[in-house]
C-alpha cells in the first residue's frame, strides 16, 4: 500500500511530466553560475548596508537602524526571489 506522499508525488508527476525529468551537466552548469552571481549580487547588498547600519548605530539613530534592517530584509527576500525565478526559467528551458 502506498503512503499519502507517494501518491501525491505520482499525481505531481502526472500533471507536471518535465519536472520529474533529470537535469542535463549544462543546465547544472548555469543553476551554479546563477546560485554564484547572486550570491554576489547579496553579498554586495549586505556589504553596503550593513556599513550603513554600523553608522547609525555608532550615531544612535535607531529609527534609522531598523529603517535599515528593514531594507536588508527586503533587499534579500528580492534578491533570493530573482535567483529562483532565473533557476526556474533554466529549468523549463
Amino acid at each position: 500500500m502506498k503512503s499519502a506522499y507517494e501518491l501525491a508525488m505520482e499525481r505531481l508527476a502526472k500533471s507536471d511530466p518535465q519536472a520529474s525529468r533529470p537535469l542535463t551537466p549544462e543546465k547544472k552548469a548555469r543553476l551554479a553560475e546563477i546560485d554564484r552571481v547572486y550570491q554576489g549580487k547579496l553579498a554586495e547588498r549586505e556589504i553596503f548596508l550593513r556599513k550603513q547600519l554600523d553608522d547609525a548605530l555608532a550615531e544612535q539613530k535607531l529609527d534609522d537602524a531598523e529603517k535599515i534592517r528593514r531594507q536588508m530584509a527586503g533587499e534579500r527576500a528580492r534578491i533570493e526571489e530573482e535567483r529562483e525565478e532565473e533557476k526556474e526559467r533554466v529549468r523549463r528551458a
